[in-house]
């Protein structure tokens, strides 16, 4: 024999503050993994810049019988923005960018807030072989090309 009383069957106390734990838990994980995400995403970005600015330094090259742009040198330097109206101390690669034959402009660092470096360095050794850094990679990564 079954009895029924008039009492409706819930959650209890103890079965809600698991679930909040729970939820908790896995909020707390996602929120830690976001910025993780964002800084692969800008580094990823990061590549690609440092890839295209190259790849239009050696177009240029190309055209101007195995030249680079005269404004390389053999130091480290940051590269200067296409919109900036002085360079001061960044190299100006201004020469890719006219009538946008090589590169429509100079790409900037995901997080570059100078008005006047994009964020990106530039040098050629000995040999005159041109690589492309980006100092301001984060997570641990080192991201230069050399060509």
């Amino acid at each position: 024999m079954s009895y029924t009383t008039g009492m409706k069957r819930g959650f209890t106390f103890t079965e809600i503050l698991i679930i909040i734990a729970i939820l908790g838990i896995l909020a707390s994980i996602v929120t830690v993994s976001i910025p993780a995400v964002r800084a692969k995403q800008r580094n990823a970005q990061r590549a690609t810049d440092t890839s295209l600015i190259l790849h239009a330094i050696y177009q240029y090259a190309l055209d101007n019988s195995n030249q680079l742009p005269t404004a390389i040198t053999n130091a480290t330097t940051t590269i200067c923005r296409t919109s900036a109206t002085s360079c001061r101390g960044a190299i100006d690669l201004g020469v890719l960018t006219q009538n946008q034959k090589y590169i429509v402009a100079i790409p900037t660092d995901p997080l570059s807030t100078s008005t006047v470096s994009t964020g990106y360095s530039i040098m050629k050794n000995a040999v005159g072989r041109v690589t492309i850094s980006a100092p301001s990679a984060e997570a641990g990564s080192t991201i230069l090309i050399t060509r």
